[in-house]
């Protein structure tokens, strides 16, 4: 009972909304308008995210608090004449990788010498600035001995061709460790790609040659300096490229990944603008009639324009607080689209259901009292579910702030539709009730004057007017629409016709099965490349790097941060354990064994336990190179202490999965908090990935809960919480369905695909809510009649919506990135599972699962039969008043 109260005077306060928009359209015109106006203006100068770390990597991860000890203790440069890789931060580089269209060996004369010559031409390199030239020389990394740090494959090379030079035969280059003249050993691992070794792991060839330039950054200055130097490295390797076309080069920055991120945007322009202009003809081509009055194109056009202006409000409010623009801003209008035209389709549905000899203002609160009660608990189930995803908990802040900026605009775009389309309809409901043209707006002439026209003008002008309209007919008026006459005349008695209905059943449960086959092999994305514009720098250096240097795994580094005597027993046992803990994982299960056979004397001096602990990890047959640093301070009688000490693993697989690393990551943590040696573990890369399966899934996860606490809560304001239940087991069925399916399509579940479920949850609540309300309320009759009457009602706005959404984005599956490539593929799986539901899965299951219905009830007889005596008067304009005197 308090259901049916709450229900009742919702209907009556939107209904009381309706006649005062009605009675004041043109301030909820104008006001939107302005609003739009004054805001959105300020995105003119909007400002860009420069910082991919900031909005992809975890917000809160242990990882950079790591990185922060890791950088106290050791200074950048180095990190980098021991090994190559970006060991404790990316700073600033230039990276390129040199190969052949041929497969030719890089280490022949010919290309010795092209690759010698690039790296001269690289560190002539000049930035000039107002008063000085800068060369490489002034801003690289500098090593101990003031010079700078250049990869080691560099003097590889030199010396290879001073030997050549001197008919030398005795040098030989070895993979993946190497000595040089004076003595040192390199390693080239990741230096050299392609390989192909002799015997005693002596290089015969190489297919691919990486060179690394790093530079510093210390200050704003000299960043600034870094950055222009990185541009003009990319111009330097592309213009050398061109002039040695045997040779493919892949240039690469630390800027690189960013540009490319942001690139998304600019190469999705006219595709966008084209998307805008196939809505645009749809709605407007959805929204039409061949009769000319009741017709209603500028109202599709206007729905369109509620939409834009929610977004541009909603984007200025953001620039004006601050925010800051990035790539994965692109799916909000496609948010907006989805709901915003539905609410919209939805109220011009209901107008048509109106009595036309009403007046507009009595017509206008009909159809907030019918259609604006649904669109309200939908915009509540948006608000609440991005709400949650913009939040704190959102540990990612790609999403929070792309949730934020979509609760914005859904909840403009709800006070849109109330003024500036409410009043739309308002306009539009004069011109019809006084005949007029609904594109012209100019008087339609009576049928006798249209006679007399040519057949262009009277096809143009074609109109029913009320005196040629019989009683029968009266409430048929808007069945020329095509959307309706198909619904009502073919589709709902095809779609409740009992031999299509095993059909569907057995489609459905194809649908499951394919569905659980996808959801039994998701797996989470944490590669950057998935972000980025496909034909750029990011995604053909990742494409070569993986191709010529996947033969070995990043280097990680165990950093052991107070101060212990390395050379007591004891100690040696912890550091050991320390070790065993790390070959726990699967990588290095062998490497247990050989340690366990390992015999460690005791007593050894400082710089023998390093060599032994060195030694024992490369004859290990996983790694490939071990390295080590130790700082030692001063003691006031001249001893010396151990402050810190870190070791370099590299492992010679790169067949382990993403997984994988997340439980090394995981397991190496969990033995730093048990270990009685206080250590850490870090990557650069972990800072991606530092939990980020969780944190990509939490706003999904809180979201779904969200809707489920908001489902339930909304049971007590719907006129029957079987509505809920059934709610809750499609928006289920929808987001099975998509996650299984959108895996067997090769998308990840990352940060885009998880904000376009959470977006699928209300997609799907928006479509098949009022479907599910009209069905269950249904009294008195039979659930087959119940399921047509809801599919001719809500159909042909659900229909229109979906047609207008999916012409949309279409041309998103054109746009060269990879983050539009999931947008599309993620959001068209959503809108055709919503779609396949709404008019194929829940019209035929509605029919044999409950609520019961009444059978309907028996004919009166012929001498209870009400008559009903009709008085028709027309006033000098037209318009038809109709008094009804009722009999018994």
């Amino acid at each position: 009972m308090l259901r049916q109260v709450l229900h009742r005077g919702l209907g009556t306060s939107f209904s009381r909304l309706g006649h005062f928009v009605a009675s004041h359209p043109v301030f909820f015109a104008s006001a939107p308008v302005l609003i739009s106006i004054l805001l959105g203006a300020s995105f003119s100068r909007y400002q860009v995210e420069e910082s991919v770390e900031h909005l992809l990597a975890p917000t809160h991860s242990l990882a950079k608090i790591e990185r922060n000890l890791v950088d106290s203790l050791f200074p950048v440069n180095r990190s980098k004449h021991r090994l190559y890789s970006d060991l404790q931060t990316p700073g600033r580089y230039g990276r390129v990788i040199i190969t052949s269209f041929r497969k030719a060996n890089m280490l022949d004369q010919h290309h010795t010498d092209l690759i010698l010559k690039l790296h001269s031409a690289v560190t002539r390199i000049q930035v000039q600035r107002p008063g000085f030239n800068y060369t490489f020389a002034h801003i690289c990394i500098l090593n101990n001995d003031k010079t700078c740090i250049v990869d080691d494959i560099v003097h590889v090379l030199e010396e290879l061709k001073a030997a050549r030079s001197s008919n030398r035969t005795n040098f030989a280059i070895t993979y993946p460790i190497t000595h040089l003249k004076d003595g040192r050993e390199v390693y080239n691992g990741h230096q050299l790609g392609g390989v192909t070794v002799h015997s005693k792991d002596r290089v015969k060839s190489a297919e691919a040659i990486q060179l690394t330039y790093y530079l510093q950054a210390i200050n704003s200055l000299n960043d600034m300096v870094a950055e222009k130097w990185e541009s003009i490295f990319c111009d330097t390797v592309e213009l050398f490229q061109k002039s040695n076309r045997k040779v493919k080069m892949y240039p690469f920055t630390s800027s690189s990944l960013k540009e490319d991120f942001q690139k998304t945007s600019r190469v999705s322009e006219r595709y966008l603008i084209t998307s805008l202009v196939l809505v645009v003809t749809l709605a407007i081509l959805c929204c039409s009639m061949q009769d000319c009055v009741r017709s209603k194109p500028w109202l599709g056009l206007l729905g369109l324009l509620t939409v834009t202006l929610a977004t541009l409000t909603a984007a200025g409010i953001i620039n004006l607080t601050g925010g800051k623009y990035n790539s994965t801003f692109l799916g909000i209008p496609f948010v907006m689209l989805g709901h915003g035209l539905y609410g919209t389709f939805e109220m011009l549905s209901s107008w048509r259901k109106t009595r036309e000899d009403q007046h507009v203002k009595e017509r206008t609160a009909a159809v907030f009292a019918d259609s604006m009660l649904s669109f309200s608990l939908t915009t509540a189930m948006y608000l609440v579910t991005f709400g949650i995803g913009a939040s704190p908990f959102t540990n990612i802040e790609a999403a929070r702030i792309f949730c934020c900026n979509s609760c914005i605009a859904i909840f403009f775009n709800y006070l849109y539709v109330l003024s500036f389309y409410g009043s739309s309809l308002v306009f539009t409901g004069y011109i019809e009730n006084n005949y007029q043209h609904s594109i012209f707006c100019r008087k339609v002439p009576k049928p006798e004057v249209l006679q007399e026209k040519p057949a262009w003008y009277r096809f143009l002008l074609t109109a029913r007017f009320s005196e040629d309209t019989t009683d029968s007919e009266e409430t048929n008026t808007y069945e020329s629409h095509l959307l309706v006459w198909f619904l009502k005349r073919y589709y709902c008695d095809w779609i409740t016709n009992t031999y299509v209905k095993p059909f569907v059943v057995l489609f459905y449960l194809v649908y499951i099965s394919f569905a659980l086959m996808g959801y039994l092999q998701v797996s989470e994305g944490s590669d950057l490349s998935n972000i980025v514009a496909t034909a750029t720098r990011t995604i053909e250096y990742t494409t070569a790097q993986q191709k010529y240097f996947s033969n070995y795994s990043p280097v990680i580094g165990f950093y052991i941060y107070e101060s212990i005597e390395y050379w007591n027993t004891s100690v040696q046992e912890d550091v050991l354990e320390y070790t065993k803990g790390f070959v726990r994982i699967s990588w290095f299960e062998s490497y247990l064994n050989y340690l366990r056979k390992l015999n460690i004397s005791t007593g050894l001096p400082k710089k023998n336990f390093t060599d032994m602990l060195r030694n024992s990890f490369l004859k290990a047959p996983q790694f490939a190179h071990f390295s080590e640093d130790i700082i030692f301070s001063k003691k006031y009688n001249n001893e010396v202490d151990v402050v810190a000490s870190r070791m370099f693993l590299v492992a010679k697989t790169m067949e382990t999965k993403r997984e994988e690393l997340y439980d090394l990551l995981e397991t190496l943590r969990k033995l730093s908090l048990t270990s009685k040696v206080k250590f850490i573990v870090f990557n650069p890369s972990f800072v991606y990935m530092d939990r980020y399966a969780s944190s990509v899934g939490a706003p999904l996860q809180n979201s779904c809960i969200s809707a489920l606490f908001l489902l339930f809560f909304s049971a007590f304001l719907v006129a029957d919480s079987l509505i809920n239940v059934w709610l809750t087991l499609t928006v289920a069925s929808v987001e099975f369905g998509v996650i299984g399916f959108m895996t067997l399509w090769k998308v990840e579940l990352d940060c885009i695909s998880v904000l376009c479920l959470i977006y699928g949850i209300n997609y799907t609540i928006d479509n098949c809510a009022p479907l599910l309300s009209t069905f269950v309320l249904g009294k008195e009759f039979t659930r087959t009649k119940w399921v047509k009457n809801a599919l001719e009602v809500h159909g042909v706005a659900i229909l229109q919506s979906y047609l207008c959404y999916i012409v949309g984005l279409i041309p998103l599956a054109a746009v060269p990135s990879n983050l539009t490539r999931t947008l599309f593929r993620c959001l068209f799986l959503i809108a055709l599972v919503t779609f396949f539901h709404c008019f194929a899965i829940l019209p035929v299951i509605l029919t044999f699962l409950p609520p019961s219905k009444k059978k309907r009830k028996e004919k009166k007889n012929p001498e209870n039969r009400e008559e009903i005596e009709c008085v028709e008067m027309v006033d000098m304009d037209s318009t038809r008043v109709v008094d009804q005197i009722t009999t018994v």
